[in-house]
This record gives structure tokens, C-alpha cells and sequence, in this order.
């Protein structure tokens, strides 16, 4: 008996670790699937964004349902995931996302006490190392601007050209491209060391094509896929 007995506290020494994280990692999965349906949703609009910038992208950076009044106490931010072409070139199809962090003050663009969507295009490869290596402040680290929108509109702007990031928002059904300027955007380590597990960096987990893509991130990728398949 007490050998079955200390069996039976071992058994649960190793699984209460496993039981307690189920939920977390389960949120993790909820954020996947939240970024795969808003993707899903913005791109399917007849006014959305200019194809011709969707296909110059390196990355897409999807935030769902970032909410004003997280941001008015200070030190709040949005979740969401980046999924970037894969390969050293960033020319390959659409891989394995990274999960992202969205940090910053309040800010005016948003609705009341509205939930916002964002999509934000990362246009270069310089942009996308420099998100993948560490915290980036939009406008200060990288250029950013908000995106022009309207599936057939010209997109070859001043703007659009010298920017490495590109911004959208939706918000109480209305799709624009927004400014997000001041805010930052880092990896985020500890959601990505529960989806992926431990020694992996964002870096890693993006540029390698022997990353599996999580089921929960599927329709994310899938839509990417389907929407610029090519890297132009």
C-alpha cells in the first residue's frame, strides 16, 4: 500500500503541471483561430486591401478583438499571431506563425469600448527581422503607416512605398487603415514556449520550414495561401 501510495503522488507530481496548463495552452489555441477567422473575414471584403500590397508582404501580423479600455489603464496589450513567407528570402509559401504582442497608450482611432481588428503588412525584410529579433516601437524602430484600402486601388504612394509596415483596422464593421504609430510589437516568448514548447525562438519557429503548423493556426495560413500565394 504505501508503495502504490507514493506511485500515486509521483503520478501526480508529473501530471498536475500538464492538467494546469491545459487551459492556458487552449487560449493560445483560441487566439490561432480568432487571427485565422478576422483574416479570413477583412480579406474577404469587397474594400480591403489592394492586392498588389497583400502580394509584396513579407508577413502579416493579425491582432483580434484588442479592446480600448485594456489600453486606457496602461500596460495592457493585444494578442495575435504573424505568419511570414517562408525561407532565408522570405519567398516560400506561408508558414508557421509566431505568436505576437501589441503594446502601446490609448489610442484615438478606436470606437468607444469596441473591440478593434487589426491586420498589419510587414513589406520588407528588414521589417521582418527586425520584429523577429526583438520589440520594435512603430514610427521610431520601423516606418509605419496606415494602409490604403480598396482591393483595385493604386497603392504605389509615397506612403505605402517608403513604409515597412502597413496598418488596418475594423471596428464596429468599419474597415480602414489606421495609423498605430507610438505602439510596439515584440514576440511573444511565453505563448510561443506553450504552443511550440521550449528553445524555440520567434526567429526559428517562422524562418523554418520544419516548423509544423498548429492545427489551431490552419485557417490563419491556409487564407494567406489561398489569398497570395505568391510573393510579387
Amino acid at each position: 500500500m504505501k508503495r502504490l501510495a507514493a506511485y500515486f503522488a509521483a503520478f501526480l507530481m508529473v501530471a498536475a503541471p500538464a492538467i494546469s496548463s491545459a487551459g492556458v495552452v487552449g487560449k493560445e489555441d483560441d487566439r490561432l483561430v480568432n487571427c485565422g477567422e478576422v483574416l479570413n473575414e477583412i480579406l474577404g471584403l469587397p474594400e480591403n486591401i489592394p492586392q498588389s500590397l497583400l502580394d509584396k508582404a513579407t508577413c502579416v501580423v493579425v491582432f483580434p478583438s484588442v479592446l480600448k479600455a485594456a489600453f486606457l489603464v496602461g500596460g495592457s496589450y493585444g494578442r495575435g499571431a504573424m505568419s511570414c513567407r517562408e525561407g532565408d528570402q522570405f519567398d516560400g509559401p506561408w508558414g508557421a506563425p509566431t505568436m505576437m504582442a501589441l503594446e502601446g497608450g490609448s489610442f484615438g482611432f478606436q470606437l468607444g469600448g469596441e473591440a478593434t481588428d487589426f491586420v498589419l503588412l510587414v513589406m520588407n525584410e528588414g521589417g521582418a527581422r527586425g520584429i523577429l529579433n526583438s520589440k520594435v516601437k512603430l514610427g521610431g524602430d520601423a516606418s509605419a503607416a496606415a494602409g490604403p484600402k480598396g482591393r483595385t486601388a493604386s497603392a504605389e504612394t509615397d506612403v505605402t512605398m517608403r513604409s515597412e509596415i502597413l496598418s488596418y483596422s475594423r471596428a464596429r464593421g468599419l474597415f480602414a487603415g489606421v495609423s498605430l504609430e507610438g505602439s510596439t510589437i515584440r514576440p511573444d516568448g511565453d505563448a510561443n514556449e506553450r504552443v511550440y514548447g521550449p528553445h524555440l525562438t520567434a526567429r526559428e519557429i517562422v524562418l523554418s520550414a520544419k516548423t509544423p503548423v498548429p492545427s489551431a493556426a490552419g485557417k490563419m495560413v491556409a487564407t494567406l495561401n489561398k489569398y497570395t500565394p505568391k510573393h510579387r
